[in-house]
């Protein structure tokens, strides 16, 4: 194993105090040496920055950062800042990491010379999500990357968030996360993948994902985060993919970004979020034209016209007809 290779992890940590211990003492407890640890206080207002400087007094692997707020992005652009390592982690300071992640992560990049490692991920909290993992790493090109990272049409999953992964510092040099937005991740993964050459996938779970702390984004929130960030970020990633030459991966994300506002719309309207609903609704049909003619490419699966077909027509109905699809046929099915 190649010790000499260092690995800088950024640590962002907002009101966080009784999170933040249990991650950075999976920071500590890595197989892996060579890490710089760099955690980045976003201008607590509870305890979150004293233990941050318990451990960095503590611990010499670990630099400490005190700042004002500005958000996530802006607390992992200025980590960026002084990471010095040859690869390039981020952990948020809420979840926490299995011992040998970076370690497996790195040995996958050097044994099959990709630049980029991503790992499975286990959810915890109410509602999780259990999978089955093969611990099998896949070796992808940049063409196979991209494609899984759009369609997620495979066996394994290249997921947005940044903490899923590893990155060789020299392909995300000059790629910063936009501050004052959430969602960062979308556009910092499509920037870095498409600077990639070959990519490695390691099905094992050694990212520990809280999904239900206290104080996570709910309705208004929910509809802010994704009608002034997301919504805007997917359209910037088509437009991303476009400008780097790939016009079928650009409408295979268009296709999948107009999937996603499906999925988008029965989220608000089974939480009674109305309102949200018809204005993604109305978005949707005033794009009619243009949706129909991504939906005619050969790609597009033939259940999904029909959805879209229905959605444009008569919103409500759509919205019924899953509801009685999901009622009634997908139990029948499973008997």
């Amino acid at each position: 194993m190649c010790n000499n290779k260092q690995i800088s992890v950024i640590v962002a940590a907002y009101n966080i105090e009784e999170y933040l211990p249990r991650c950075l003492d999976s920071l500590l407890a890595q197989t892996y040496p060579n890490i710089q640890m760099i955690v980045v206080d976003d201008g607590s207002t509870d305890s979150t920055g004293k233990i941050c400087d318990r451990y960095g007094e503590k611990y010499p692997k670990i630099q400490v950062i005190h700042r004002g707020n500005g958000g996530l992005s802006a607390a992992r652009n200025t980590g960026l800042e002084i990471a010095t390592g040859e690869y390039i982690g981020y952990v948020d300071g809420d979840d926490w990491i299995e011992p040998e992640m970076y370690e497996k992560m790195l040995f996958a990049c050097e044994n099959h010379g990709a630049e980029v490692a991503i790992c499975a991920y286990k959810e915890i909290g109410n509602d999780a999500f259990s999978g089955d993992f093969s611990g099998k790493e896949y070796v992808l090109s940049k063409d196979e990357a991209l494609d899984t990272y759009v369609c997620d049409n495979r066996p394994y999953h290249i997921y947005n968030s940044v903490w899923s992964k590893l990155f060789r510092k020299d392909i995300v040099d000059g790629v910063l996360f936009p501050e004052g937005k959430k969602s960062e991740d979308i556009l910092y993964t499509t920037r870095a993948l498409l600077k990639c050459e070959r990519c490695v996938f390691v099905d094992h779970p050694f990212y520990n994902y809280v999904v239900s702390r206290e104080g996570s984004i709910m309705n208004q929130g929910l509809a802010d985060r994704r009608f002034e960030d997301e919504i805007p970020f997917w359209r910037e990633q088509i437009q991303i993919f476009r400008a780097a030459g790939r016009e079928l991966l650009a409408k295979k994300a268009e296709y999948y970004f107009y999937r996603r506002m499906l999925f988008y719309y029965l989220d608000f309207k089974e939480r009674k979020m109305n309102e949200a609903a018809g204005t993604l609704a109305k978005m949707l049909r005033k794009e009619k034209n243009h949706i129909t003619e991504i939906y005619e490419n050969d790609f597009v699966a033939a259940g999904d016209r029909a959805r879209m077909r229905l959605f444009l027509c008569l919103p409500a109905l759509y919205y019924f007809t899953v509801k009685a699809y999901d009622k009634i046929v997908i139990p029948l099915r499973q008997r």
